[in-house]
């Protein structure tokens, strides 16, 4: 039968509700009569008065029309429906009363309280159809506290954190689908400890570990979405030592509607573990560098470099140029990008443009076409192990690469030039780190030179320095390529062991949206030379967040004190180059800034003149493939660079090798 009802057209459904709504019309007009005059006196009555009969009808479909109690869908009737019908009612028992006082003096006089008997009886029949219809083409356990063990002993059986609005809504849907039983709620607010919302009883949260026994839960749904990321933080963990799968909702701004579905519910955002609240954006500093201007990304397909793409199209730039060596990336985040500009009508004119920012010729160009006033230089090699194994490459993409760009935009007098770098060049123990340190303090030495003779240029140019360069120096992203927390997901999901390089290692987070929304307004408040430095929060032990990833997901860390464990957690050892613990400052020399998680670290540097002799000699070092060399000149010029362990360079291993052999 509900297969049947469900399967009709719509014509032949709003027929249906059209039929049964004059039919119960009449009915509550019978029966305001008979609780009027009582059962045995109704006949007389109804004999006088059987024009309302045909007149009440009329006016009650005339009504409910307009109010579109015939365009909406049974199975998802709800508290807002329900008003529309008590006021489309409340508007036809009124319309009735007026006719009835209208042809008074044509017919034998009604009762005045027929009127509101009508109007209660037809909130009774048609709002009560209507919501037994409801479910029972939804699921009719629905309305049981305790659904019977025979017919819902596989569904998963949940508790939902939070008994607000969300939750109600949450428990609905949950209801709606059948796939999923929702069997308690937990909540902080101890004025509805013990009561029942929806059929289910609310508990308070220190007794969830009884809940969970007595009712065999696997899952804990998070219905808090307007709660701050510490708040949530302090439910994971608090969460973390049972043996549940926590998953939870998006945030309001994310549900359509407000309304809360199934598909909505998402795993834990990893976010959520560190508890960083992020900070609206300034839009003056926001828009500074960006409103009406034409800016340029540097690695735009990078998880970086998408990010602030992203950004920058809701900034109301003029033009965004997208410069990105893999042509897959560049296909990808053009196509995002085209989909949201179509969809949200903007006028932006996006330019993708294949390029190396080792091609200063072409860096010069793009930026001279489009006339670029803000680039942001998100391009770079940032794996670690890789870059030790390439250190040539290294050399080449992250300092002289971060050169040319710098040098296009002076030539093409460029505005703002905002280097993406990170805490990995504070007191580097890799290559990588030694490399964005060095690029660090070519845009420090470049913006005290008012005017600059190109380095390795020919013949030799001179140009007048104009842009304003500033460095963002921040941490691990959440998500980013090469990032711990993908690798994790990944190794939870396939069953696999989680490894962790080393027991004590921490790194600083924060997740891809915040650190772009700060590298902008980062990059509007250098005053030029500036190394400003994100506000990171706490640095974040790694084994910590292995044990938490897999104890929320509803599975045990297996261990010497708990060997049936379903997850081990294996130590590889430190990567190439890797470093227990990340810095963010190399000195103590630091200043607070007009924004509260941006600093300004006040670091030496080299003078550009003498630099570009640096350069000069690990550019030829670079040529020559001498990766010795190399080394103990980054030794040299950045402070604090310690490499650890021998050389492992690829190339230069395999010549090696290879002049051993022959010798």
């Amino acid at each position: 039968m509900k297969k049947l009802l469900l399967g009709l057209p719509r014509w032949a459904k709003r027929f249906l509700q059209l039929v049964a709504d004059i039919t119960l019309v009449c009915l509550s007009l019978w029966l305001a009569f008979v609780a009027r005059v009582g059962f045995d006196s109704v006949g007389p009555y109804l004999d006088q008065h059987l024009w309302l009969f045909a007149v009440a009808p009329i006016i009650a479909v005339m009504v409910f029309i307009p109010f579109g109690m015939y365009r909406a869908v049974i199975r998802y009737f709800n508290i807002d429906a329900l008003k529309t019908i008590t006021n489309a009612i409340s508007i036809s028992a009124l319309l009735l009363a007026l006719a009835i006082y209208w042809f008074e003096s044509l017919a034998t006089p009604v009762p005045r309280s027929v009127v509101f008997n009508y109007w209660v009886f037809s909130l009774l029949t048609m709002g009560g159809l209507r919501w037994l219809m409801r479910v029972f083409l939804s699921n009719s356990y629905y309305l049981k506290f305790k659904p019977s063990k025979q017919s819902y002993t596989n569904l998963p059986r949940v508790i939902i954190y939070g008994a607000g609005s969300s939750g109600n809504q949450l428990v609905a849907a949950l209801r709606l689908s059948g796939d999923i039983l929702p069997i308690a709620f937990v909540d902080d607010d101890s004025s509805i400890y013990g009561r029942t919302i929806a059929g289910l009883r609310v508990y308070k949260p220190r007794q969830l570990e009884k809940v969970i026994r007595r009712t065999n839960a696997t899952q804990v749904l998070l219905a808090i979405p307007s709660a701050s990321r510490a708040r949530r933080k302090e439910v994971l963990e608090s969460l973390a030592p049972y043996p549940v799968h926590v998953r939870t909702i998006p945030g309001f701004m994310d549900l359509a509607s407000g309304k809360i579905k199934v598909q909505d519910i998402q795993d834990v955002d990893i976010a959520d573990l560190l508890g960083r609240d992020e900070v609206e954006p300034n839009r003056q500093l926001f828009e500074r560098c960006i409103k009406k201007q034409n800016v340029m990304v540097t690695g735009a397909g990078g998880s970086i470099g998408s990010e602030l793409c992203r950004q920058i199209l809701a900034s109301g730039a003029l033009k965004l140029v997208l410069y990105e060596h893999s042509e897959f990336n560049l296909y990808a985040i053009q196509t995002e990008l085209q989909q949201l500009i179509e969809d949200q009508a903007l006028s932006i004119e996006l330019i993708p443009i294949l390029g190396s920012i080792r091609n200063f010729r072409r860096l010069k160009e793009v930026m001279a076409c489009w006339q670029i006033d803000t680039v942001y230089h998100a391009a770079a090699y940032k794996h670690v192990p890789l870059v030790e194994m390439n250190v040539v490459e290294g050399i080449v993409n992250n300092v002289f690469g971060t050169l040319n760009t710098a040098q296009a935009a002076i030539a093409t007098q460029v505005k703002n030039f905002v280097l993406i770098s990170t805490d990995k060049a504070v007191r580097p123990t890799n290559v990588m780190g030694s490399t964005k340190r060095l690029a660090e303090m070519t845009l420090q030495a470049l913006s005290q030179e008012r005017e600059v003779v190109l380095f390795d240029r020919e013949p030799k140019q001179s140009y007048i320095n104009t842009t304003r360069f500033t460095m963002v120096r921040f941490g691990n992203v959440l998500g980013s390529s090469g990032s711990v927390i993908p690798l994790f997901t990944k190794q939870i999901k396939d069953g696999n062991c989680l490894t962790v390089t080393h027991p004590k290692i921490t790194r600083y987070f924060m997740t891809i949206p915040e650190a772009a929304q700060l590298v902008i307004q980062a990059g509007s408040m250098g005053q030029g030379g500036d190394v400003l430095v994100l506000d990171m929060g706490e640095p974040v032990k790694i084994l910590d967040l292995a044990q938490k990833m897999i104890m929320l997901t509803g599975l045990s860390v297996r261990n010497p004190e708990n060997p049936d464990g379903d997850i081990e957690i294996k130590f590889t050892g430190l990567r190439l180059g890797e470093k227990l613990y990340e810095e963010l400052l190399i000195g103590d020399n630091v200043t607070n800034t007009q924004h509260p998680k941006i600093m300004r670290a006040n670091e030496d540097f080299i003078d550009w003149q003498t630099l570009t002799e640096h350069l000069g000699t690990l550019n030829q070092l670079a040529r020559a493939d001498n990766c010795l060399e190399i080394r103990q000149q980054l030794r040299k010029l950045v402070e604090g660079y310690q490499p650890q362990g021998g050389l492992v360079d690829l190339v230069f291993k395999n010549k090696q090798d290879t002049v051993n052999t022959e010798r």
